[in-house]
């Protein structure tokens, strides 16, 4: 978060030195207005980003997906009949899981969505424990047993109860404010330079630490949203890690979380339901990215997620240990 601070203050003196002062420092107008946007994406995030994410999937609470099944099973149409009762338990049993990880994690219940895509994945959100919520999809409720259910659910109650659901849900809003500002100055550069010469042609400052300066500034806003991304997976990465130990941690069952990452990493489909800004919240990247499946190099700045197989063998690694103890 210090990082990104720094990057807002960063473009917000170039554009005051460059683009407004001629090469001068004047009054940082520039600077104070991108903290103020940032500032202002990260409240608003804070309060309400949790609610924009899950209408973003198309999340269903699963209260009023449990009624529509009721609605289906009452229906005089006798081929509605079977379908329904048997989506009725899977939801009843995730409702149930949910619970009773909440309890093994010392946390509130946290509100219960259902997301209608094939795909197996997951997510957590909110701003706190008492204001959190658990997405799944339907792929997933379909695909995994009840144990490996309670492993993915215990991963994401982790998330909530070491805060990441804040930390990421905050980050996202960062992201977008950074593209938010990178989009304005690069057409405010564009812009002067069309109008008759750019201000930056016309500065004062000729020294070659200045112009080092501009050069990279120049970068700056253009790979801005990049770098905001970057960011954001580098965080992201992290905090699986330790959501996977967690998650065992509360379950005791290390394998059975193990076992629904493979589930979920057979799944080559992406999840369509999930759209590229909130990639990181998941369980899984939902964009089915190759680069996810590497390590080193351009992966660790780019992937949102550590590689699955890493995952899975540190899971495994623990569960072996786990039983060479008993």
């Amino acid at each position: 978060m210090a990082v990104f601070v720094a990057f807002f203050l960063f473009l917000g003196y170039g554009f005051d030195r460059f683009y407004v002062g001629d090469g001068d420092f004047v009054f940082p107008f520039g600077t104070f207005a991108a903290l103020g946007v940032g500032g202002v994406s990260a409240f608003s995030s804070y309060y309400s980003g949790d609610r924009a994410v899950l209408l973003s999937t198309g999340a269903i609470p699963i209260e009023r997906a449990l009624g529509a099944l009721a609605a289906a099973a009452n229906s005089p149409d006798a081929s509605a009949l079977l379908v329904p009762e048997d989506d009725a338990l899977k939801l009843r049993q995730l409702d149930n899981v949910v619970e009773e990880m909440s309890i093994a994690a010392g946390l509130p219940k946290p509100k219960v969505y259902i997301i209608p895509d094939s795909d197996p994945n997951a997510f957590a959100t909110g701003r706190d424990a008492e204001h959190a919520s658990i997405a799944v999809t339907r792929g997933l409720l379909d695909t995994v047993t009840r144990e490996e259910l309670q492993g993915v659910v215990a991963h994401e109650l982790s998330h909530v109860r070491n805060l990441d659901i804040r930390l990421m849900t905050v980050t996202a809003a960062m992201v977008g404010a950074i593209a938010l500002i990178s989009d304005w100055t690069s057409r405010g550069l564009w812009q002067g330079s069309s109008g008759g010469g750019s201000r930056r042609g016309r500065s004062k400052d000729k020294n070659g630490a200045a112009i080092v300066l501009l050069v990279i500034w120049i970068v700056a806003i253009l790979l801005a949203p990049l770098v905001g991304q970057m960011l954001a997976m580098l965080v992201s990465r992290r905090r699986e890690y330790l959501a996977d130990a967690s998650g065992a941690e509360l379950t005791r069952n290390p394998l059975a979380l193990a076992r629904a990452l493979e589930k979920i990493d057979q799944a080559h489909a992406p999840t369509h339901s999930i759209k590229r800004g909130t990639a990181h919240l998941c369980i899984a990247d939902p964009l089915g990215k190759v680069i996810g499946l590497r390590q080193g190099g351009v992966a660790d700045l780019l992937a949102s997620h550590p590689p699955m197989a890493n995952r899975i063998t540190a899971l495994r690694q623990m569960g072996f240990l786990e039983l060479g103890h008993e």
